[in-house]
Parts: C-alpha cells; structure tokens; sequence
C-alpha cells in the first residue's frame, strides 16, 4: 500500500493509533527483486535505522524525538530488511544487530537509545511507522533463525522478509500472532479494568489475551473476559487495530457489554484484582496516584479514552515498566 493510500484510511472510532501511523510505501512489490535491493542498498541516498532489543537511536529536533538514521556504508554488520520507499524515492532499510544500539556511532551528543515503548507515541507518522515495521521484523529474525522442519539456519532474502532453508528450500515468513484486548462496560456505563498479578498495586488495563487456534475474535474476547473475571459479555463490535511487536502481536480492540448483576471473581494466578470504575473514581484515582493506566503508545489506553470521552492525564503512578 503507498502512502497516499495510508493517508486515506478512516481512523475509526479510536482515532490514529500510535503504532498504526505510517507515511512510507512498504514497497511490497520490490521485495522479491534482489538485484533492486542491492541496487538501492548501495546507494548513498538510501537511509538505515539501526534497531536491537526494540530500541533505535533518537535525537531530539526543535523539542520533538526523531528517529537517527544512517547510510549503508556506516551501518554494522547485522541483518538487514527493507523497510519501504517515500516519496522522494529514498528507501529505508532496517538492521538488527546484537549488544545493543548504543554502540553505533552517530557523531552527536543528544542522541541515546529509546525503545519503541518509550518513544513510539511522540515519533512523527513517519518515523513511528518505520521504527514499529523495524522492531517487528528484528524480533522475527533474532527469535526464527533456523528452518522449524529440520533445524537448519535460515537464509533471509536480500529483502528481509523471509528466509529459506538450504537444505530442504522451505521458505519462513514473519511470524503475528492475533491478540484481543476490549473495553468491557455494565449497563451503568462503568469501564472494567484489572492488574496483572506481576504488575504493581495501582497499575490496571483493560483485559486481554491471545486468539487460540480455530477460534474467532469476537469468541476469544468472551472467553478471556469470563476466564479472567468470571464476567459474561456480549454485544461484541471491533474498533481497531494497532501492531504490538514486542515481540510479535497483534491487537484486535473490542468493545463488549457485560449484563448487570455479576460478580467479578479473577483467578489470582494471572489476575491479581479487577474493578468497574466510573468516570469521576478513574479521574480521582489517576490524580492521587492511586492508579496508573496504559501509557499513551498502547491501543489499551485508547480504548479507556474512548470511554471516557476524551484525554486522560499520566498522573503521578503513571507507567514505567511495559504495558500492553
């Protein structure tokens, strides 16, 4: 899809997802042309984000994050994808590399090494769209290097978008795996949110699980709400979608209504507490520190926005550690 086609897409209910922003052309088609890939890998105006453990190197221009890049002739031996074209024909290209980015040299001082958690929210459409594209294919090869059938190293494509297996010739593409998340409300209009077991005291989300084989979306989102609250929903409608590739989601955001008259009841190994809130006590509770929601990069806290009706502040508590 080029950008122009991007540009065009509705938003839907949720509005422009942090992680679902993108201004460049994936350029799909030139994918499997590996003399073009050379070719532009070669050429001086090409550009190259280098990425490891979900981080890149950002400076800060005019107060604002961005993205640093570099060209090929500076960029580490690593493995290398192709991440698209913009519009004045420059082609980004991504690579993954071990030990950390800190290491790669970028000729100036307010430049350090931010995750896609941290920064991904602030980035420009475009560089928030190259650096997601970049992480999500990272993981894919620093987490798939051999062939599944018989345990041979892979060989990844010029293009980075799948490998092959020498002995048998199998090819391996990137690995996504669907995950619901919902906004569960009662008929009083309250929004159901909960805390991990491991998270700390006052940190809460909406809920959310993976879609398992041979179930659909909308069945996923019943059974996780009932399975970690014991809270039966229906009306089920899909809102949006955003990339998580931490390492490799993707969430499908739902709403569902839970009839009147039940009793959470969490199952204390994965869910440590679930409570409804109104408006006015998730408000006073974000004020004092009480509580913490998703930070503003997660389709979650899109989700709670939708509910509330508008932008919620960080509040003291607010998250410091991965969200969902």
């Amino acid at each position: 899809m080029s950008a122009a086609e991007t540009e065009q897409l509705d938003d839907g209910p949720l509005g422009r997802l942090a992680l679902s922003r993108s201004t460049v052309d994936r350029a799909t088609a030139r994918r499997a042309d590996g003399a073009w890939v050379e070719a532009a890998w070669a050429d001086p105006r090409s550009r190259v984000l280098v990425v490891s453990d979900s981080q890149a190197l950002v400076r800060s221009a005019d107060g604002r994050p961005e993205l640093v890049f570099i060209s090929s002739a500076e960029a580490p031996e690593g493995t290398k994808f192709l991440l698209g074209v913009d519009t004045d024909d420059v082609v980004y290209f991504g690579v993954s590399v071990p030990g950390g980015v800190s290491r790669v040299r970028s000729g100036e001082d307010d430049v350090q090494p931010m995750s896609l958690r941290q920064v991904g929210a602030v980035l420009s459409d475009r560089d928030a769209g190259l650096l997601t594209h970049a992480v999500a294919l990272a993981n894919w090869h620093d987490t798939h290097t051999h062939c599944p059938r018989d345990g041979t190293p892979t060989v990844p494509a010029p293009a980075g978008h799948v490998t092959t297996c020498p002995t048998d010739g199998s090819e391996h593409f990137p690995r996504l795996d669907p995950a619901v998340i919902m906004l569960v409300t009662d008929p009083d209009d309250r929004c159901l949110l909960a805390r991990n077991a491991l998270w700390p005291k006052g940190r809460m989300s909406v809920l959310a699980g993976f879609v398992e084989p041979g179930e659909s979306a909308e069945h996923a989102v019943a059974r996780e709400v009932f399975e970690e609250t014991a809270i039966t929903v229906g009306h089920i409608r899909y809102l949006g979608s955003q990339p998580w590739p931490m390492p490799r989601s993707l969430m499908l955001g739902f709403q569902a209504a839970a009839p009147g008259g039940q009793r959470i009841t969490v199952d204390a190994e994965e869910i440590g507490e679930a409570r409804w809130f109104t408006r006015e006590e998730m408000l006073a509770a974000i004020g004092t520190g009480e509580l913490a929601v998703a930070p503003t990069s997660s389709i979650a806290r899109r989700l709670i926005e939708f509910w509330y009706g508008g932008n919620l502040p960080d509040g003291p508590g607010s998250w410091t550690a991965p969200a969902r």
